[in-house]
């Protein structure tokens, strides 16, 4: 399985779009495909909540399981993707585009180096396989 080399990740199979100070985050395509197909997709947070690092900010459920979903760093929400309330489906469809889940105004960016590149996550899903 490849992953965008654009993105970082968690442990926890949460990607980290960067831009500025910026972060947009979802789930990996390994944990979609873990998790089976989508059904409720819930973001128990607002534009102005703060987030920190492995706070969890909602949940997400399928067929097989109901799992958190986790801030891969610290700061403010600044976007919550609604669509997903209705479309939860677009997490199978297009977990690295229309599924992102939370927009986060970065506090400090130079801790998005603590996180794993496209190399390092692949390794880590095969260690987790």
């Amino acid at each position: 399985m490849e992953f965008p080399a654009a993105l970082k990740y968690t442990k926890d199979h949460e990607w980290a779009k960067v831009d500025g100070n910026r972060v947009t985050v979802g789930i990996t395509a390994f944990a979609v495909e873990q998790l089976g197909d989508i059904t409720l997709v819930s973001l128990d947070v607002k534009v102005g909540d703060e987030l920190s690092i492995g706070k969890t900010f909602g949940t997400i459920e399928s067929v097989k399981t109901l799992s958190d979903l986790y801030a891969p760093i610290d700061g403010k929400v600044v976007e919550v993707n609604k669509d997903l309330d209705s479309s939860p489906e677009l997490v199978n469809e297009d977990p690295y585009g229309k599924a992102w889940m939370v927009v986060i105004e970065a506090a400090d960016a130079g801790a998005l180096a603590e996180l794993m590149d496209d190399k390092s996550y692949g390794e880590h899903v095969k260690a987790s396989g």
